[in-house]
């Protein structure tokens, strides 16, 4: 009885967002790429690697606040609000040189509300808490579009440059970060940011843990499959655009093509039982591609807070398993600051 009312209340509240979503795609210009503009740019991103399509930029424009940074974006967009990166931080009494936690939000996601509450049990444990302002998101907003409006829609050339933007913008973030004295990070990232952190994951090796809590780590499926894709993939039809697409791009921009540089000992993989953007047999497979065994399928659908606060009780445990990966290569962590 439970267990079905669980699910009844993940289907609402899943059906709901997922018409939220295509209400807004609807809403939008009909900017979809010709199948001729498709095949240019895939054929331009053919030969490259994963390095080289998410270079190291050096960061430019620059500005240090106490509780925000802002610089300007290694990518151009063609909207200023857009092209200037920004990330609101939570200083642990350490300052700039304790380790560092980021946060990586989900599409449209608009209130960092439930992240200040996060942010200060990080604080609180030694860690400075990073909440990373997404391409189109927050301060980011463009006027006239909602929040993460333009972040996915039928324009796929953009969302593959909008990826690319963000992942190259926190790979500068961790940069300066670096040469603000902090050695140590950790991730958390949620669908939409589930992906850019996956791809961050395989690109970048000195995380001590990462929890990626249904991240969007099949992107043919996403867009031919999932509900809150409709628009989407009537538009892209109506361009004579099929299934397959973005198969030409995965060694770029999907999970699936590149494993971990992190140990997977160090990665939480979080499931919704409920889920029907992100099915369990999708994360289950992405769990055994990369080796992750901390994979948990908790009671609620794509949107929810179940996986959220069950990762935090969980985090204790990647934190302790943590100090046993240290120890064994022989460096002595700072016990302080890894215990919930």
């Amino acid at each position: 009885m439970i267990k079905s009312f669980k699910r009844l209340t993940a289907v609402f509240a899943d059906s709901a967002c997922c018409h939220l979503i295509n209400f807004i795609n609807w809403r939008l210009p009909d900017r979809t790429n010709s199948p001729a503009e498709l095949a240019s740019y895939m054929a331009r991103c053919e030969s490259l690697t994963r390095q080289e399509f998410y270079s190291k930029e050096p960061i430019k424009g620059l500005h240090i606040e106490p509780a925000f940074l802002s610089w300007s974006s290694p990518v151009e967009s063609g909207f200023p609000e857009n092209d200037t990166a920004g990330a609101r931080v939570f200083l642990s009494r350490q300052g700039w040189s304790a380790p560092a936690v980021l946060f990586l939000h989900a599409l449209m996601s608009a209130s960092d509300f439930g992240y200040q509450r996060i942010a200060r049990r990080f604080n609180q444990m030694g860690w400075t808490a990073v909440l990373v302002h997404l391409p189109f998101h927050y301060t980011r907003v463009p006027p006239g579009y909602l929040n993460g409006g333009l972040a996915l829609t039928s324009e796929l050339i953009r969302n593959a440059e909008t990826i690319r933007q963000a992942v190259m913008e926190i790979r500068q973030l961790l940069e300066l970060l670096r040469t603000q004295g902090a050695d140590r990070f950790g991730l958390i990232a949620t669908s939409y940011g589930g992906w850019i952190g996956s791809l961050v994951l395989s690109l970048e090796e000195d995380f001590e843990f990462a929890a990626l809590l249904q991240p969007i780590v099949d992107i043919e499926d996403a867009i031919w499959n999932s509900p809150a894709a409709v628009a989407i993939r009537s538009h892209l039809r109506r361009h004579l655009i099929g299934p397959g697409i973005s198969r030409q791009h995965a060694h770029l921009s999907c999970p699936f093509e590149q494993k971990s540089l992190v140990d997977p000992r160090r990665i939480h993989l979080l499931a919704g039982e409920f889920d029907q953007i992100v099915p369990v047999k999708t994360l289950r497979r992405f769990a055994e591609t990369w080796d992750v065994q901390n994979f948990e399928i908790v009671p609620q659908g794509h949107f929810g807070y179940v996986a959220m606060n069950r990762v935090l009780r969980q985090l204790g445990l990647v934190l302790v398993l943590v100090v046993v990966l240290v120890l064994e290569s022989g460096v002595a962590p700072d016990l302080r600051c890894m215990l919930v």
